[in-house]
């Protein structure tokens, strides 16, 4: 190859590359187990000094091959599926924190990973302090402890919107000496490349976008291979020095940049066990095939009917990253130059009550908890999605209790925007 693959073709060309007479599809690699020819070899695998598959659970050739692919699209070093975006958050974080530990996290990521981070992480004895994403970076700054072992946030929350400034949440993680977490579910990596502005990690709910139809949960980590954790060998212990339940190998000394990646694999989808089935990663595959031009309509469409709602009598708001009259206009361009997602957040001027009525009048527009497929689709949080926090909360989130998520799908324009149009025509 003469030079770097553009993005569509990766997700067409990149992964499962097959040899001669081989299927020119992905195979389904559906067994837990593999066989081998003697003690010997299959002990090695067990000492990780041989690459190889024994149990599902930790790894299957289905399943990496959709990885790299993935891996390839966002530029990092390796990959790991995982069985929801909820287990990638999860294991993205366990990996390098535990009881004791403290992490930095944005008030506006998905009501799910706030849950999971400040509620059931923190049982786990591992404490947070939440920050704007918006605040300037020496506010953010003091956030920060001497057992803060990482920072947590999205390129584009969920539900909230807020762009999120990359470079400024990358500066101040690694002057503390940590990594930056970032959620790309929303922008996808066809929109945005978190690991060219200074993140070091990333994850995925594949569920949505990548996967497109609504047919196969799934998540994902990636590694950019950037973050040097033997610099800070005190702090990351668990990368840094022996594993006693792997014969004492260090993770950083025996796999070098993979090394984050190989101990996620082999410790925590070992123990915990969220590991997405081959079926799923199958599904997820052939989504991804058509992903950039999913995005393109996605985006297209979104834009076109944010500034159809920005402009009617009943609309009290409009958030959406897109229009010139978002604050977070100028951050979008500069991160997502062609495009954000198909997601908008809106309120009407009757308030909550009129964000419940206009959604039971939608035809087109289904209500669904799912967000980011080919369908047009619309939730209430602060009822739904986000109803388990209380009005501070959801303020410090970025959910207004009048919020209406309106997920645009990749159907004709003019029908959407119809849709919205007969189901606003008959609210007060």
């Amino acid at each position: 190859m003469s030079r770097p693959y553009k993005k569509e073709t990766i997700c067409i060309q990149s992964g499962w590359q097959p040899k001669n007479g081989e299927p020119r599809v992905l195979p389904i690699y559906q067994s837990t187990t593999f066989k081998y020819e003697s003690s010997e070899q299959m002990g090695r695998l067990f000492d990780l000094e041989e690459n190889g598959y024994f149990y599902s659970r930790l790894q299957n050739p289905t399943n990496d091959y959709v990885a790299a692919k993935i891996c390839e699209l966002e530029g990092g070093v390796a990959a790991m599926l995982t069985s929801s975006g909820q287990a990638a958050t999860h294991y993205a974080v366990l990996n390098i924190c535990e009881a004791g530990d403290h992490i930095v996290l944005s008030s506006t990521v998905y009501g799910g990973t706030f849950n999971l981070i400040t509620c059931t992480m923190k049982k786990m004895g591992i404490e947070c302090t939440i920050v704007d994403p918006d605040a300037p970076a020496e506010e953010i700054a003091k956030a920060f402890r001497p057992d803060t072992k990482c920072v947590f946030a999205e390129t584009i929350a969920n539900p909230a919107l807020v762009v999120l400034d990359i470079e400024k949440f990358a500066l101040v993680a690694h002057e503390h000496q940590v990594p930056l977490i970032v959620d790309n579910t929303f922008a996808t990596p066809i929109n945005c490349n978190p690991f060219k502005w200074g993140a070091d990690i990333v994850t995925h709910s594949t569920t949505k976008y990548m996967d497109g139809h609504a047919m196969a949960l799934g998540g994902c980590i990636v590694d950019s291979g950037n973050f040097d954790w033997n610099a800070y060998p005190d702090k990351f212990p668990g990368l840094c020095t022996p594993d006693e339940s792997y014969h004492g190998v260090i993770y950083t000394e025996k796999f070098g940049k993979a090394a984050y990646i190989t101990k996620a694999t082999t410790q925590l989808m070992r123990d915990l066990g969220s590991m997405q089935s081959p079926q799923n990663a199958f599904l997820l595959n052939v989504g991804l095939e058509t992903l950039p031009l999913r995005m393109e309509r996605h985006c297209f469409n979104a834009q076109k009917v944010a500034e159809y709602l920005e402009g009617h009598e009943k609309v009290a708001w409009v958030n959406y990253p897109g229009l010139k009259s978002s604050q977070y206009y100028e951050t979008a361009m500069k991160y997502m130059p062609h495009g954000t997602c198909g997601v908008i957040a809106f309120g009407l001027k009757g308030g909550r009550e009129a964000a419940a009525d206009m959604m039971d009048y939608l035809e087109l527009a289904a209500i669904v908890t799912h967000v980011a497929d080919a369908r047009t689709s619309v939730l209430h949080p602060a009822s739904h999605t986000h109803r388990q926090m209380n009005e501070e909360q959801l303020k410090e989130a970025g959910v207004a209790s009048d919020l209406i998520r309106l997920s645009i799908g990749i159907e004709h324009v003019d029908d959407i925007i119809a849709d919205l149009e007969q189901a606003l025509s008959k609210i007060q």
